[in-house]
């Protein structure tokens, strides 16, 4: 089993578009399909639910897996993806939120940035992310939604790495914080990952 970004699907038509990067065996078969192939066992998606009543907006930090995962959710509700840039960008004009931080991932502290037009008051905002270590980039987005004086409605996280303290602390801060797998320990010298059981 491996798992797989879903970014797109069609009920109608049962199907269910993905996104994978080719690293090993079992992408490298995937590359070598074409539209219209199938694959013998897709399942998902896993996790639990995640209280998503008066939504109005689902947000997410950067343009790669992030948007990938994010993508599907905000189509789910009907609201827009709202994304947060990771540094200043000349296609963001006026005024916005800019909270810089520091990742375990990058050397130097990062930007995060949104324009101020796409927050308000009234917005109730779900915060998506691929990864979650410390969780200072979710820590960071939450400042930005609370400067617009907008609601987190909730947390949701593709792969949270349970051996560092970010859920920890963002679960003890009071936020609904769902993640799809929690990793509970990396060996690096064997590759072996451990998941935590639920």
């Amino acid at each position: 089993r491996i798992p797989l970004t879903v970014a797109d699907y069609d009920r109608e038509q049962g199907s269910v578009t993905i996104i994978f990067q080719v690293v090993g065996a079992s992408t490298e078969k995937l590359n070598h399909l074409n539209e219209g192939d199938f694959i013998h066992d897709f399942v998902g998606p896993l996790g639990r639910a995640t209280h998503t009543d008066g939504l109005k907006k689902v947000a997410v930090v950067g343009g790669g897996v992030g948007c990938a995962i994010a993508y599907p959710v905000a189509r789910a509700f009907g609201v827009p993806l709202l994304t947060a840039k990771k540094t200043e960008s000349v296609k963001l004009d006026g005024e916005l939120f800019v909270v810089e931080v520091s990742a375990m991932a990058h050397e130097t502290p990062t930007k995060i940035v949104v324009s101020k037009k796409y927050l308000s008051p009234e917005d109730h905002v779900l915060l998506i992310d691929d990864f979650m270590a410390n969780g200072y980039t979710m820590q960071a987005l939450i400042s930005i939604v609370e400067s617009a004086e907008a609601t987190v409605e909730g947390l949701g996280i593709a792969v949270e790495k349970g051996f560092q303290d970010g859920g920890y602390r963002m679960r003890n801060l009071g936020y609904q914080l769902e993640s799809l797998a929690i990793v509970e320990s990396m060996d690096p010298a064997t590759g072996k990952v451990i998941f935590r059981q639920e």
